[in-house]
């Protein structure tokens, strides 16, 4: 099997089309280090990696923009913001070997989703690489600027299997003055839940609301950890601990623990997988139960109706979020002959 690995987008769109010509099934990505989301690649002729388009094209912290190429590791992105005291708050997994391409392309995004939503919120423009051998630009650098950004916005969480993400511009933020995270304990979800729903029915306005069904780190033997991140200046973090006197406050390191939990579970695990889910904030709470019954550890995204579950072996089907006719229309306008990612987003495009 042939590896490709080009350094600009025109190179990019020169390899898929002379690979497409051939009828050549291609494994697409970044550093691969999420295979093992979305399903696996069922057969592949050649492989195609962005990991050497890693440049900054345009920053402009003034503008709170900027255009990066796909292969960049998001670390270095974030690297180079925080020079700025500037921030993307996706907070995916893999964070230290992802790439840019591979975070947008699996649509990853971590707790502070609740507050800045996900890739798709903060993606103002787009260039990829189609198997004609083209390069699509979609948006631009002004965050107001939606101009055919719905065509780059499809390639968001697509996985690799419509086009090549060559270059991401995104609109980033101040980062905020201050940090503190709250933790409280309960015995069963329904009781965490509730007081899920009580903040969320105050005037406080946490950046996150997570909670985990696993073994709390020696905190107690509760089942369920919920924790809050409050992010502003002093007087904003000291309304929190007014209006938490029964949590206790967490070191921020915390978060690093949550935002790996997925990858060192894989790790562990060589059969599992990971299933996430969709629903109403009032499932939530159900739903947590019924996996921590069946011993199934789970991430709830308390505040955005999104669920993280985590299967040792023999996990049930992903749920199809959406429109899957309207998918498959999809993936023939851009892959007729399906060679990208083949068998990606569980053996269903």
């Amino acid at each position: 099997m042939e590896n490709f690995c080009p350094q600009t987008p025109d190179q990019l769109a020169d390899v898929l089309h002379g690979l497409a010509t051939e009828y050549r099934a291609i494994r697409l990505g970044g550093n691969f280090s999420k295979d093992r989301l979305g399903g696996p690649v069922s057969r592949s002729d050649a492989t195609v990696s962005t990991a050497a388009m890693r440049r900054l094209l345009q920053y402009d912290p003034r503008d709170l923009t900027i255009s990066v190429e796909a292969g960049m590791p998001f670390a270095e992105l974030e690297r180079i913001l925080a020079e700025h005291r500037q921030m993307l708050p996706l907070d995916p997994p893999w964070r230290a070997q992802s790439t840019v391409g591979g975070v947008v392309a699996a649509n990853l995004s971590g707790p502070r989703r609740r507050l800045y939503g996900t890739a798709r919120d903060m993606i103002i423009g787009m260039t990829f690489a189609t198997l004609e051998g083209r390069l699509v630009q979609s948006g631009g650098m002004v965050v107001k600027n939606v101009a055919g950004l719905d065509m780059a916005k499809l390639l968001v969480g697509s996985f690799g299997t419509l086009a090549a993400i060559a270059v991401v511009n995104f609109k980033v933020f101040p980062t905020p003055a201050a940090s503190r995270t709250f933790v409280s304990e309960f015995a069963t979800a329904a009781e965490a839940f509730a007081e899920r729903d009580r903040i969320l029915a105050s005037v406080l306005q946490p950046s996150a609301i997570d909670i985990v069904n696993w073994p709390p780190g020696g905190l107690s033997a509760s089942r369920f950890r919920l924790f809050i991140r409050a992010q502003g200046n002093t007087a904003v973090l000291d309304r929190f601990a007014r209006a938490l006197p029964a949590a206790a406050v967490a070191d921020e390191s915390v978060w690093d623990e949550i935002h790996e939990f997925t990858p060192r579970f894989l790790g562990e695990h060589a059969g599992g997988a990971v299933v996430p889910m969709s629903m109403k904030l009032s499932e939530m709470a159900g739903a947590m139960s019924r996996l921590s019954d069946e011993k199934i550890p789970a991430i709830a995204r308390a505040g955005s109706g999104s669920l993280i579950a985590h299967y040792s072996a023999d996990a049930p089907p992903a749920p199809w979020p959406g429109d899957f006719a309207t998918m498959e229309r999809v993936k023939h306008m851009f892959d007729p002959d399906r060679l990208l990612n083949r068998g990606r987003l569980y053996g269903r495009i």
